[in-house]
Protein backbone atom coordinates (compact mmCIF):
# COMPACT_ATOMS: atom_id res chain seq x y z
CA UNK A 1 0.00 0.00 0.00
CA UNK A 2 1.24 3.63 -1.30
CA UNK A 3 2.06 5.52 2.11
CA UNK A 4 2.90 9.08 1.17
CA UNK A 5 -0.50 10.64 1.37
CA UNK A 6 -1.78 9.11 4.98
CA UNK A 7 1.64 9.68 6.36
CA UNK A 8 1.34 13.79 5.43
CA UNK A 9 -1.39 13.40 8.97
CA UNK A 10 1.80 12.50 10.74
CA UNK A 11 3.47 15.80 10.35
CA UNK A 12 1.05 17.67 12.37
CA UNK A 13 1.09 21.30 11.57
CA UNK A 14 -1.37 24.18 12.12
CA UNK A 15 -2.93 25.13 8.73
CA UNK A 16 -3.75 28.66 7.67
CA UNK A 17 -4.56 29.88 11.37
CA UNK A 18 -8.26 30.97 10.58
CA UNK A 19 -8.69 30.48 14.28
CA UNK A 20 -11.97 30.63 16.13
CA UNK A 21 -13.27 33.56 17.28
CA UNK A 22 -16.34 35.00 18.98
CA UNK A 23 -19.30 37.29 18.25
CA UNK A 24 -22.16 38.01 20.80
CA UNK A 25 -20.70 34.89 22.70
CA UNK A 26 -21.40 32.36 20.56
CA UNK A 27 -18.59 30.08 18.17
CA UNK A 28 -18.04 31.36 14.90
CA UNK A 29 -17.15 28.78 12.10
CA UNK A 30 -14.19 29.44 9.42
CA UNK A 31 -13.99 28.96 6.27
CA UNK A 32 -12.68 25.05 4.66
CA UNK A 33 -9.02 24.27 4.33
CA UNK A 34 -6.71 21.09 3.63
CA UNK A 35 -3.28 20.03 3.01
CA UNK A 36 -1.64 21.48 0.12
CA UNK A 37 -1.47 18.43 -1.80
CA UNK A 38 -5.13 18.51 -1.88
CA UNK A 39 -5.31 14.87 -0.62
CA UNK A 40 -7.60 16.33 2.16
CA UNK A 41 -10.34 18.74 2.76
CA UNK A 42 -12.40 20.06 5.71
CA UNK A 43 -14.60 22.61 6.39
CA UNK A 44 -17.91 23.66 8.12
CA UNK A 45 -21.07 24.07 6.13
CA UNK A 46 -24.15 26.38 7.61
CA UNK A 47 -26.93 24.33 6.83
CA UNK A 48 -28.94 26.42 8.66
CA UNK A 49 -28.42 29.89 10.35
CA UNK A 50 -26.64 29.16 13.58
CA UNK A 51 -26.64 25.58 12.55
CA UNK A 52 -22.69 24.36 11.36
CA UNK A 53 -21.84 20.95 10.13
CA UNK A 54 -18.48 19.55 9.86
CA UNK A 55 -17.12 17.56 7.07
CA UNK A 56 -13.72 16.04 6.15
CA UNK A 57 -13.00 14.54 2.94
CA UNK A 58 -10.52 12.34 1.70
CA UNK A 59 -8.82 12.09 -1.88
CA UNK A 60 -7.72 8.17 -2.80
CA UNK A 61 -3.95 7.80 -3.40
CA UNK A 62 -5.64 4.82 -5.73
CA UNK A 63 -8.29 7.34 -7.61
CA UNK A 64 -8.09 7.09 -11.24
CA UNK A 65 -9.49 9.33 -14.14
CA UNK A 66 -11.39 5.90 -16.42
CA UNK A 67 -15.01 7.60 -17.50
CA UNK A 68 -15.70 4.09 -18.55
CA UNK A 69 -15.14 3.05 -14.40
CA UNK A 70 -15.87 6.10 -12.54
CA UNK A 71 -14.28 6.26 -8.71
CA UNK A 72 -16.86 6.08 -6.25
CA UNK A 73 -17.15 8.59 -3.24
CA UNK A 74 -18.11 6.85 0.20
CA UNK A 75 -20.13 9.24 2.16
CA UNK A 76 -19.83 7.53 5.61
CA UNK A 77 -23.03 8.01 8.55
CA UNK A 78 -22.08 6.95 12.23
CA UNK A 79 -24.64 5.88 14.29
CA UNK A 80 -25.63 6.87 17.93
CA UNK A 81 -27.71 8.93 17.19
CA UNK A 82 -25.00 11.42 18.28
CA UNK A 83 -21.72 9.56 17.90
CA UNK A 84 -18.67 11.24 15.41
CA UNK A 85 -17.83 9.96 11.96
CA UNK A 86 -15.00 12.22 11.93
CA UNK A 87 -13.49 10.55 14.78
CA UNK A 88 -14.99 6.97 15.21
CA UNK A 89 -15.53 6.27 11.64
CA UNK A 90 -12.69 8.12 10.60
CA UNK A 91 -9.78 6.95 13.10
CA UNK A 92 -11.41 3.51 14.44
CA UNK A 93 -12.85 1.73 11.37
CA UNK A 94 -12.34 2.63 8.04
CA UNK A 95 -9.77 6.24 7.41
CA UNK A 96 -6.36 5.92 6.53
CA UNK A 97 -4.99 6.50 10.22
CA UNK A 98 -6.12 4.45 13.13
CA UNK A 99 -6.11 6.49 16.82
CA UNK A 100 -2.65 5.41 17.10
CA UNK A 101 -2.11 7.63 13.69
CA UNK A 102 -0.63 4.48 11.89
CA UNK A 103 -1.72 3.65 9.14
CA UNK A 104 -4.92 1.37 8.24
CA UNK A 105 -4.23 -1.50 5.69
CA UNK A 106 -7.60 -1.78 5.11
CA UNK A 107 -9.00 1.05 4.88
CA UNK A 108 -11.33 1.68 2.82
CA UNK A 109 -9.42 4.60 0.40
CA UNK A 110 -8.28 1.74 -1.19
CA UNK A 111 -11.33 1.73 -3.24
CA UNK A 112 -13.04 4.64 -2.73
CA UNK A 113 -12.96 9.10 -1.73
CA UNK A 114 -14.13 8.85 2.03
CA UNK A 115 -16.46 11.72 2.96
CA UNK A 116 -16.93 11.76 6.74
CA UNK A 117 -19.33 14.15 8.46
CA UNK A 118 -20.46 14.79 11.89
CA UNK A 119 -23.95 14.50 11.82
CA UNK A 120 -26.39 15.46 13.20
CA UNK A 121 -25.10 19.03 14.37
CA UNK A 122 -23.68 19.33 17.40
CA UNK A 123 -22.72 15.46 17.13
CA UNK A 124 -18.19 15.63 17.31
CA UNK A 125 -16.97 18.89 16.12
CA UNK A 126 -20.38 20.14 14.51
CA UNK A 127 -22.05 22.81 16.63
CA UNK A 128 -25.25 24.86 17.16
CA UNK A 129 -25.44 28.49 18.04
CA UNK A 130 -28.18 27.21 20.41
CA UNK A 131 -29.66 24.33 21.61
CA UNK A 132 -32.80 25.06 19.95
CA UNK A 133 -31.43 24.54 16.56
CA UNK A 134 -30.12 20.63 17.19
CA UNK A 135 -32.77 18.65 15.12
CA UNK A 136 -35.31 16.34 16.82
CA UNK A 137 -36.03 14.02 13.99
CA UNK A 138 -34.23 11.42 11.17
CA UNK A 139 -36.01 14.02 8.14
CA UNK A 140 -34.52 17.19 9.68
CA UNK A 141 -30.93 15.40 10.13
CA UNK A 142 -31.77 14.14 6.08
CA UNK A 143 -32.49 18.35 5.41
CA UNK A 144 -29.16 19.52 6.84
CA UNK A 145 -27.07 16.52 5.16
CA UNK A 146 -28.68 17.54 2.00
CA UNK A 147 -27.43 20.77 2.25
CA UNK A 148 -24.42 19.85 2.77
CA UNK A 149 -23.85 17.64 -0.57
CA UNK A 150 -25.11 20.81 -2.01
CA UNK A 151 -22.52 22.78 -0.96
CA UNK A 152 -20.30 20.01 -1.50
CA UNK A 153 -20.66 18.98 -4.91
CA UNK A 154 -22.53 21.58 -6.81
CA UNK A 155 -19.35 23.37 -6.95
CA UNK A 156 -17.03 20.72 -7.54
CA UNK A 157 -17.33 18.68 -11.10
CA UNK A 158 -14.79 16.54 -10.53
CA UNK A 159 -16.92 15.17 -7.69
CA UNK A 160 -19.79 15.29 -9.61
CA UNK A 161 -18.89 12.92 -11.86
CA UNK A 162 -18.43 10.00 -9.25
CA UNK A 163 -21.35 8.08 -7.62
CA UNK A 164 -22.11 8.58 -4.26
CA UNK A 165 -22.49 5.87 -2.03
CA UNK A 166 -24.31 6.45 1.36
CA UNK A 167 -22.60 3.62 3.76
CA UNK A 168 -24.39 4.05 7.30
CA UNK A 169 -23.72 1.86 10.69
CA UNK A 170 -26.30 1.23 12.93
CA UNK A 171 -28.49 4.40 14.04
CA UNK A 172 -26.76 6.39 10.73
CA UNK A 173 -29.11 3.63 8.63
CA UNK A 174 -32.27 5.94 9.46
CA UNK A 175 -30.56 8.85 8.05
CA UNK A 176 -29.08 7.06 5.18
CA UNK A 177 -32.44 6.07 3.97
CA UNK A 178 -34.44 9.70 4.96
CA UNK A 179 -31.07 11.24 3.24
CA UNK A 180 -31.77 9.08 0.04
CA UNK A 181 -34.84 10.35 -0.38
CA UNK A 182 -33.86 13.99 0.38
CA UNK A 183 -31.16 13.95 -2.32
CA UNK A 184 -33.18 12.14 -5.00
CA UNK A 185 -35.85 15.29 -4.61
CA UNK A 186 -33.06 17.51 -4.72
CA UNK A 187 -31.34 16.09 -7.32
CA UNK A 188 -35.00 15.77 -9.72
CA UNK A 189 -35.30 19.35 -8.97
CA UNK A 190 -31.89 19.99 -10.25
CA UNK A 191 -31.27 21.38 -6.73
CA UNK A 192 -28.36 18.49 -6.38
CA UNK A 193 -25.75 17.92 -8.85
CA UNK A 194 -24.46 14.30 -7.93
CA UNK A 195 -24.61 10.63 -9.14
CA UNK A 196 -26.59 8.93 -6.55
CA UNK A 197 -25.02 4.97 -7.01
CA UNK A 198 -26.94 3.64 -3.88
CA UNK A 199 -27.12 3.44 -0.02
CA UNK A 200 -25.53 0.62 2.19
CA UNK A 201 -26.92 -0.71 5.70
CA UNK A 202 -24.64 -1.81 8.15
CA UNK A 203 -26.13 -3.42 11.49
CA UNK A 204 -28.70 -0.61 11.03
CA UNK A 205 -31.19 0.15 13.28
CA UNK A 206 -34.19 0.81 10.44
CA UNK A 207 -36.81 -1.41 12.55
CA UNK A 208 -36.27 -1.11 16.07
CA UNK A 209 -39.40 -3.27 16.73
CA UNK A 210 -37.99 -6.06 15.00
CA UNK A 211 -34.29 -5.74 16.78
CA UNK A 212 -36.25 -5.98 20.23
CA UNK A 213 -38.35 -8.47 19.58
CA UNK A 214 -35.23 -10.63 18.46
CA UNK A 215 -32.89 -10.47 21.39
CA UNK A 216 -34.85 -12.39 23.80
CA UNK A 217 -35.33 -15.45 21.46
CA UNK A 218 -31.61 -14.90 20.56
CA UNK A 219 -30.02 -15.06 23.78
CA UNK A 220 -32.33 -18.06 24.80
CA UNK A 221 -31.24 -19.92 22.63
CA UNK A 222 -28.22 -19.60 22.68
CA UNK A 223 -28.22 -20.35 26.94
CA UNK A 224 -27.34 -16.42 27.45
CA UNK A 225 -30.96 -15.83 29.50
CA UNK A 226 -33.44 -18.20 31.13
CA UNK A 227 -36.82 -18.85 30.40
CA UNK A 228 -38.21 -16.32 33.30
CA UNK A 229 -35.86 -13.49 31.22
CA UNK A 230 -37.42 -14.37 28.49
CA UNK A 231 -41.15 -13.97 29.67
CA UNK A 232 -40.24 -10.69 31.02
CA UNK A 233 -38.56 -9.26 27.73
CA UNK A 234 -41.27 -10.62 25.58
CA UNK A 235 -43.57 -8.75 27.95
CA UNK A 236 -41.46 -5.60 27.36
CA UNK A 237 -41.41 -6.21 23.37
CA UNK A 238 -45.24 -6.16 23.61
CA UNK A 239 -45.55 -2.64 25.80
CA UNK A 240 -43.28 -1.22 22.55
CA UNK A 241 -45.01 -2.63 19.81
CA UNK A 242 -48.42 -0.91 21.12
CA UNK A 243 -46.38 2.14 21.79
CA UNK A 244 -44.95 2.21 18.08
CA UNK A 245 -48.76 1.35 16.74
CA UNK A 246 -50.13 4.32 19.09
CA UNK A 247 -47.35 6.45 17.78
CA UNK A 248 -46.15 7.24 21.43
CA UNK A 249 -42.32 6.72 20.50
CA UNK A 250 -40.73 8.80 23.45
CA UNK A 251 -42.79 6.33 25.57
CA UNK A 252 -41.78 3.71 23.22
CA UNK A 253 -38.17 4.69 23.68
CA UNK A 254 -38.44 4.41 27.63
CA UNK A 255 -39.51 1.25 27.65
CA UNK A 256 -36.46 -0.03 25.10
CA UNK A 257 -34.54 1.75 27.76
CA UNK A 258 -36.08 -0.31 30.55
CA UNK A 259 -35.69 -3.48 28.00
CA UNK A 260 -32.23 -3.23 27.88
CA UNK A 261 -31.88 -2.61 31.25
CA UNK A 262 -33.51 -6.38 32.25
CA UNK A 263 -31.54 -7.35 29.13
CA UNK A 264 -28.19 -6.60 30.70
CA UNK A 265 -29.43 -7.88 33.94
CA UNK A 266 -30.81 -11.45 33.38
CA UNK A 267 -27.85 -12.49 30.59
CA UNK A 268 -25.36 -11.18 33.49
CA UNK A 269 -24.20 -8.44 31.52
CA UNK A 270 -24.30 -9.86 27.84
CA UNK A 271 -22.48 -7.31 25.38
CA UNK A 272 -25.08 -5.62 22.45
CA UNK A 273 -21.99 -4.84 19.96
CA UNK A 274 -21.45 -9.12 19.80
CA UNK A 275 -23.23 -11.54 22.19
CA UNK A 276 -20.65 -13.89 22.75
CA UNK A 277 -18.61 -11.27 24.73
CA UNK A 278 -19.96 -9.56 28.47
CA UNK A 279 -19.92 -5.59 28.35
CA UNK A 280 -18.47 -5.09 31.49
CA UNK A 281 -20.84 -2.99 32.47
CA UNK A 282 -21.74 -1.58 35.77
CA UNK A 283 -24.46 -4.10 37.21
CA UNK A 284 -26.87 -1.84 38.38
CA UNK A 285 -30.60 -3.15 37.53
CA UNK A 286 -32.08 -0.06 39.50
CA UNK A 287 -30.03 2.37 37.93
CA UNK A 288 -32.29 5.77 36.72
CA UNK A 289 -33.88 5.62 33.20
CA UNK A 290 -32.10 9.07 32.12
CA UNK A 291 -28.94 7.89 33.58
CA UNK A 292 -29.31 4.41 32.03
CA UNK A 293 -29.62 5.55 28.57
CA UNK A 294 -26.70 8.09 28.76
CA UNK A 295 -24.49 5.14 29.89
CA UNK A 296 -25.96 2.81 27.13
CA UNK A 297 -25.12 5.33 24.40
CA UNK A 298 -21.79 5.72 25.55
CA UNK A 299 -20.91 1.79 25.12
CA UNK A 300 -21.40 2.37 21.35
CA UNK A 301 -17.64 4.44 21.33
CA UNK A 302 -16.32 2.43 24.50
CA UNK A 303 -16.42 -1.16 22.95
CA UNK A 304 -14.26 -0.29 20.04
CA UNK A 305 -12.13 0.63 22.78
CA UNK A 306 -11.81 -2.58 24.53
CA UNK A 307 -11.41 -4.37 21.17
CA UNK A 308 -7.97 -1.85 20.83
CA UNK A 309 -6.82 -2.90 24.74
CA UNK A 310 -7.76 -6.62 23.94
CA UNK A 311 -5.70 -6.64 20.92
CA UNK A 312 -3.05 -5.38 22.42
CA UNK A 313 -3.04 -2.00 20.90
CA UNK A 314 -0.55 0.90 21.87
CA UNK A 315 -2.05 3.85 23.59
CA UNK A 316 -3.79 5.54 21.18
CA UNK A 317 -6.97 7.67 23.23
CA UNK A 318 -9.51 8.87 20.64
CA UNK A 319 -10.76 11.95 22.63
CA UNK A 320 -7.24 13.23 23.62
CA UNK A 321 -6.12 12.68 19.70
CA UNK A 322 -9.31 14.54 18.39
CA UNK A 323 -9.16 17.80 21.26
CA UNK A 324 -5.12 17.89 20.39
CA UNK A 325 -3.41 17.27 17.73
CA UNK A 326 -6.04 16.67 15.21
CA UNK A 327 -7.63 19.73 16.47
CA UNK A 328 -4.31 21.61 16.27
CA UNK A 329 -3.85 20.20 12.34
CA UNK A 330 -7.25 21.16 11.61
CA UNK A 331 -6.87 24.23 12.66
CA UNK A 332 -10.55 25.83 11.57
CA UNK A 333 -12.27 24.47 15.26
CA UNK A 334 -13.60 26.97 17.36
CA UNK A 335 -12.39 27.18 20.95
CA UNK A 336 -15.40 26.50 22.65
CA UNK A 337 -16.57 23.33 20.61
CA UNK A 338 -15.01 20.24 22.55
CA UNK A 339 -15.00 17.00 20.63
CA UNK A 340 -16.98 14.40 22.08
CA UNK A 341 -17.55 10.56 20.96
CA UNK A 342 -21.47 10.39 21.48
CA UNK A 343 -23.05 13.19 22.26
CA UNK A 344 -25.77 13.08 25.04
CA UNK A 345 -27.69 16.28 23.74
CA UNK A 346 -27.99 15.21 20.51
CA UNK A 347 -29.62 11.67 21.46
CA UNK A 348 -32.09 13.47 23.89
CA UNK A 349 -33.30 15.56 21.40
CA UNK A 350 -33.04 12.29 18.64
CA UNK A 351 -35.53 10.71 21.55
CA UNK A 352 -39.07 11.33 19.52
CA UNK A 353 -38.00 9.43 16.36
CA UNK A 354 -35.83 6.94 18.09
CA UNK A 355 -37.70 4.11 17.81
CA UNK A 356 -39.63 5.06 14.39
CA UNK A 357 -39.41 2.35 11.73
CA UNK A 358 -37.88 3.46 8.53
CA UNK A 359 -38.63 0.42 6.39
CA UNK A 360 -41.17 2.27 3.89
CA UNK A 361 -38.63 4.63 3.10
CA UNK A 362 -36.53 1.65 1.95
CA UNK A 363 -39.27 0.41 0.00
CA UNK A 364 -39.67 3.85 -1.63
CA UNK A 365 -36.14 3.73 -2.95
CA UNK A 366 -36.30 0.06 -4.25
CA UNK A 367 -39.13 0.99 -5.47
CA UNK A 368 -37.15 4.63 -7.39
CA UNK A 369 -34.09 2.25 -8.64
CA UNK A 370 -31.88 2.89 -5.95
CA UNK A 371 -29.69 0.12 -5.73
CA UNK A 372 -29.81 -0.92 -1.88
CA UNK A 373 -26.93 -2.67 -0.03
CA UNK A 374 -27.46 -4.67 3.96
CA UNK A 375 -24.79 -6.21 5.57
CA UNK A 376 -24.99 -7.59 8.65
CA UNK A 377 -22.46 -9.11 11.76
CA UNK A 378 -23.25 -12.37 13.04
CA UNK A 379 -22.64 -11.95 16.21
CA UNK A 380 -24.48 -8.23 16.69
CA UNK A 381 -27.22 -7.93 19.03
CA UNK A 382 -28.43 -4.73 19.16
CA UNK A 383 -29.29 -4.68 15.23
CA UNK A 384 -29.48 -8.90 15.36
CA UNK A 385 -28.94 -10.55 12.03
CA UNK A 386 -32.31 -11.72 12.80
CA UNK A 387 -34.11 -8.68 13.71
CA UNK A 388 -32.55 -7.18 10.12
CA UNK A 389 -34.06 -10.66 8.12
CA UNK A 390 -37.29 -9.59 9.86
CA UNK A 391 -37.89 -6.76 8.55
CA UNK A 392 -36.37 -7.51 5.23
CA UNK A 393 -39.40 -9.95 5.01
CA UNK A 394 -41.99 -6.75 5.52
CA UNK A 395 -40.86 -4.72 2.43
CA UNK A 396 -43.40 -4.65 0.06
CA UNK A 397 -40.95 -4.58 -3.17
CA UNK A 398 -42.21 -6.44 -5.60
CA UNK A 399 -39.00 -8.26 -6.07
CA UNK A 400 -38.92 -9.36 -2.81
CA UNK A 401 -40.40 -13.09 -3.16
CA UNK A 402 -38.26 -13.67 -5.75
CA UNK A 403 -35.11 -12.22 -3.59
CA UNK A 404 -36.47 -14.54 -0.42
CA UNK A 405 -35.75 -17.56 -2.01
CA UNK A 406 -32.49 -17.34 -3.81
CA UNK A 407 -29.69 -19.83 -2.19
CA UNK A 408 -26.67 -17.16 -0.61
CA UNK A 409 -23.08 -17.25 -2.30
CA UNK A 410 -20.30 -17.93 -0.23
CA UNK A 411 -17.80 -15.48 0.99
CA UNK A 412 -13.99 -15.50 1.05
CA UNK A 413 -11.18 -13.56 1.53
CA UNK A 414 -7.84 -13.46 -0.28
CA UNK A 415 -6.46 -16.67 -0.16
CA UNK A 416 -8.46 -18.60 2.63
CA UNK A 417 -10.65 -21.05 2.11
CA UNK A 418 -12.65 -20.51 5.31
CA UNK A 419 -16.02 -19.21 4.78
CA UNK A 420 -16.30 -15.63 6.10
CA UNK A 421 -19.68 -14.76 5.27
CA UNK A 422 -22.92 -15.29 2.58
CA UNK A 423 -24.34 -12.63 0.20
CA UNK A 424 -27.03 -12.95 -2.52
CA UNK A 425 -28.62 -10.06 -4.43
CA UNK A 426 -31.96 -9.54 -6.87
CA UNK A 427 -32.47 -6.57 -9.05
CA UNK A 428 -31.14 -3.45 -7.12
CA UNK A 429 -31.25 -5.28 -3.37
CA UNK A 430 -28.25 -7.14 -1.93
CA UNK A 431 -27.71 -8.86 1.51
CA UNK A 432 -24.40 -9.63 3.28
CA UNK A 433 -23.79 -11.87 6.44
CA UNK A 434 -20.81 -11.61 7.58
CA UNK A 435 -19.41 -14.11 9.92
CA UNK A 436 -17.42 -13.65 13.48
CA UNK A 437 -18.15 -10.36 13.27
CA UNK A 438 -20.10 -8.25 16.05
CA UNK A 439 -21.90 -4.93 15.18
CA UNK A 440 -19.18 -2.82 13.72
CA UNK A 441 -18.03 -5.07 10.58
CA UNK A 442 -15.02 -2.99 9.72
CA UNK A 443 -13.47 -3.71 12.41
CA UNK A 444 -14.17 -6.95 13.40
CA UNK A 445 -13.74 -8.21 9.64
CA UNK A 446 -11.41 -5.64 7.64
CA UNK A 447 -10.40 -7.97 5.01
CA UNK A 448 -13.99 -8.97 3.70
CA UNK A 449 -15.57 -6.02 4.26
CA UNK A 450 -13.04 -4.05 1.92
CA UNK A 451 -13.73 -6.69 -0.89
CA UNK A 452 -17.38 -6.26 0.22
CA UNK A 453 -16.80 -2.18 -0.44
CA UNK A 454 -15.00 -2.83 -3.21
CA UNK A 455 -18.09 -4.87 -4.55
CA UNK A 456 -20.71 -2.38 -4.06
CA UNK A 457 -19.24 0.57 -5.36
CA UNK A 458 -17.98 -0.97 -8.58
CA UNK A 459 -14.88 0.39 -7.66
CA UNK A 460 -12.03 0.19 -10.73
CA UNK A 461 -9.22 -1.26 -7.82
CA UNK A 462 -10.27 -5.03 -7.43
CA UNK A 463 -7.60 -6.18 -5.44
Amino acid sequence: MRKPHFLGLLVISIVSTVLSHFHGGLAMAAPATGTQDGSERWGYTQVRPGAHMFWWYYKSPFRTQNPNKPWPIILWLQGGPGASGVGIGNFEEIGPLDTSLNPRNSTWLRKADLLFVDNPVGTGYSFVENNTLLVNTDDEAARDLTRLLIAIFNRNKTLQKSPLYIVAESYGGKYAVTLGLSALKAIKAGKLKLILGGIVLGDSWISPEDFVASWGPLLKDLSRINNSGLKISNSLVEEIKQHIANGEMMEATKTWSFLERVIIYTSNDVDFYNFLLDTGSIHEPMIATEQFRKFSNKRYSRYLDSLRVSAGAKEGDLHTLMNDVIRKKLGIIPKDVEWTDVSDLVFEYSNVDFMRPRIDEVDILLNAGVNITIYNGQLDLICSTKGTEAWVEKLKWQGLKTFLKMDRSPLYCANDKTTKGFFKSYKNLQFYWILNSGHFVPVDQPCISLDMVGNITQSPVTS
